[in-house]
């Protein structure tokens, strides 16, 4: 939001919210009713829709694109990272796609001539480009250096310079006023052709994609045009901009007015003087050496949109399942082929805190693949694989999230520190600050807690550590029960481990496997404590929900624009922070397989560094 809103701010269907897009139905239903039923092929009318749709496809690849090349490093412009506010600020991006199919659609049936366009006209689109080139870019420059003028500045283009740092989609980020100003600007040749009787469907579409592609590319924050292009051919650098070119006008302000052609800044003196110096130290960037990589994988096949490189206003909140993303079942499917033929972990999410570098990379595997035998070869060589090219360049420490480590899979991690005997990159599977957050998460003054759930390395230790600590541990499974006190050894503590089939307990202890009639059992106002990576459903309205182990990121932690799969905002599994403790604390050996590091040394460790325990409503006595 600007400073000091002016009128016409807001978009008129914002009351609509995410409903906003039924402004668009009835255009929709008279055009296929008029082609379909009335017989009036009017095919330039009927294509409207379908380009709105080109135009998402178009700006979303180029947010996945800007996303993922920034994540890697190699050629970025600006360091600094985005945060939520942004994110939210520009989720509603496709307000001027909306804005745009109105326009089109009312002057295809008001404007004489503007209905019935040939698909090709090769004067046309010459005279497009020319009064593009010429009154275009002309009228835009000193557009934008009024919209720069204090009071318009402060009421208006004040919003779309909130971002510093900037995404494809910071380019359409405008109060509804500067919209329409710059589509009666575009206007302009569209109109003009029309007018002359030389517009046709190719230079209405190759016009507004064009827009779209050097919007998008001024705002990628990643430098992608090559030196060549300027070498062979000069005067390019008047006609055409670059990422870093316009990236100063976000950073200086007061420099680099021009809408896509430099021209009018060479002539009126508004060029930055760092302009070539930036392109060429962009050039020249490679991809960066992250110091920790946090592991991880897809879940389900529609959680591919709730990656930071999929769709950003879905990535920016706690996954869930929606009715839409059943609609995108094609999408969702080839995506799904797309990963399978690409077979390789890609990096989806920067960080930075305090010195270190944080990368998360993912594993293009779903869930249902973990489970399935035949795929465990492929998913344990896909994770070595990683490893090895975090040994190779230089990571400190990589942790394994979510079902990349497990007792059959690969020992908890175990399995390539044994191949690799000579491994520098520390693998981590972040059981020891798991436990540690579990043990943090049952209320005071608890004296029983009920285990359901399949056991793993987390569940043990928190088994034993309760034991220990005097707190009974009730296992209505004989089979577990056993293979828990088996594995305590001859202790004592063993006489703290009951077999019960007594459901009235308060406070359980929940792992993967917790079936619906286990929950249904439960007494009202049970409290859930997970120790596992994956949350239980949540059946029972009557009782509380702890969230998986994890821990709040400290405000210090850059660059946090996505959510962690189903958790909130700023809020990191365990296992993650784990792995940057681990690296805070230059801890030398590994955390894999049977060997776990001192619990309370970890917890105390993560509170150092500014991560703390997240705090949920529970009920006061158990």
């Amino acid at each position: 939001m600007a400073s000091r809103p002016g009128i016409l701010t807001d978009w008129p269907w914002k009351p609509l919210g995410s409903f906003k897009h039924v402004i668009l139905a009835p255009c929709v239903i008279h055009n296929i009713y008029a082609f379909m039923v009335k017989d009036e092929k009017d095919l330039s009318s009927f294509l409207i829709f379908p380009i709105l749709l080109w135009r998402v496809l178009h700006n979303q690849l180029w947010i996945s694109l800007s996303r993922y090349r920034t994540a890697k490093g190699n050629n970025r412009i600006i360091d600094k990272g985005i945060e939520f506010d942004q994110v939210d600020r520009e989720r509603n991006w496709d307000d001027q796609i909306l804005f745009n199919g109105i326009l089109f659609y009312v002057s295809s049936k008001i404007i004489p001539g503007a209905s019935y366009l040939p698909m090709w006209r090769l004067d046309g689109v010459i005279l497009t480009a020319l009064i593009h080139t010429g009154p275009v870019e002309f009228l835009y420059y000193w557009l934008h250096r009024l919209l720069h003028h204090h009071y318009l500045y402060s009421r208006y283009h004040s919003h779309h310079h909130s971002s510093i740092v900037t995404e494809p989609i910071t380019s359409v980020i405008h109060p509804f006023a500067e919209h329409i100003s710059y589509s009666m600007l575009f206007a302009i040749p569209l109109i003009t052709t029309i007018v002359t009787g030389t517009a046709s469907l190719t230079s209405f579409a190759g016009y507004v994609t064009y827009i779209d592609l050097m919007n998008n590319m001024g705002h990628c924050n990643f430098e992608l045009i090559p030196r060549w292009l300027f070498i062979i051919f000069p005067p390019l650098k008047y006609l055409m901009y670059t990422p870093s070119y316009h990236s100063l006008h976000h950073t200086q302000f007061r420099t680099n007015y021009s809408l896509f052609m430099p021209i009018y800044d060479y002539i009126y003196g508004t060029m930055d003087t760092s302009s070539v110096t930036l392109y060429e130290d962009s050039l020249k960037r490679l991809e960066e050496a992250p110091d920790v990589v946090h592991l991880t994988h897809l879940t389900t096949p529609d959680s591919i949109y709730h990656l930071r490189l999929g769709l950003a206003c879905l990535a920016s909140t706690p996954q869930e399942s929606k009715w839409y993303l059943w609609l995108m079942w094609p999408v969702t499917l080839w995506t799904m082929m797309l990963t399978w033929i690409y077979g390789r972990t890609f990096v989806v999410e920067r960080n930075r805190f305090r010195k270190l570098r944080l990368q998360t990379w993912t594993l293009p595997k779903y869930n249902i693949q973990y489970n399935l035998r035949w795929q465990k070869v492929s998913i344990n060589t896909l994770i070595e694989e990683a490893v090895l090219e975090a040994e190779e360049k230089g990571v400190k420490v990589l942790s394994l999230g979510l079902l990349n480590q497990g007792e059959e899979l690969n020992r908890y991690g175990e399995l390539y520190v044994q191949r690799h005997p000579r491994l520098k990159t520390k693998v981590v599977d972040g059981s020891s600050l798991a436990v540690a957050a579990v043990l943090n998460s049952i209320p005071k003054g608890t004296t029983h807690v009920l285990h359901r759930g399949n056991l793993s390395k987390v569940a043990y230790a928190v088994a034993l550590n309760l034991c220990r600590r005097g707190i009974q541990v009730v296992v209505p499974c004989e089979d577990d029960y056993q293979k828990l006190k088996k594995s305590f050894g001859i202790t004592s503590d063993q006489n703290n481990m009951i077999l019960s089939k007594s459901y009235s307990i308060k406070t359980w202890l929940v792992g993967d496997g917790l079936k619906e009639e286990d929950q249904k059992k439960a007494a009202e106002g049970t409290l859930f404590i997970p120790f596992s990576q994956f949350p239980p459903k949540k059946l029972r309205k009557d009782c509380f929900y702890h969230s998986i182990p994890v821990m709040a990121a400290p405000a210090s932690l850059e660059n946090v624009d996505s959510c962690e799969n189903w958790l909130p905002r700023r809020v990191m599994s365990a296992w993650r922070v784990a792995g940057i403790v681990h690296a805070l604390e230059g801890w030398d050996e590994h955390e894999c397989g049977s060997t776990m590091a001192d619990i309370d040394k970890v917890w105390q460790a993560s509170i150092q560094h500014g991560f703390k325990p997240l705090v949920i409503k529970t009920p006061l006595k158990f």
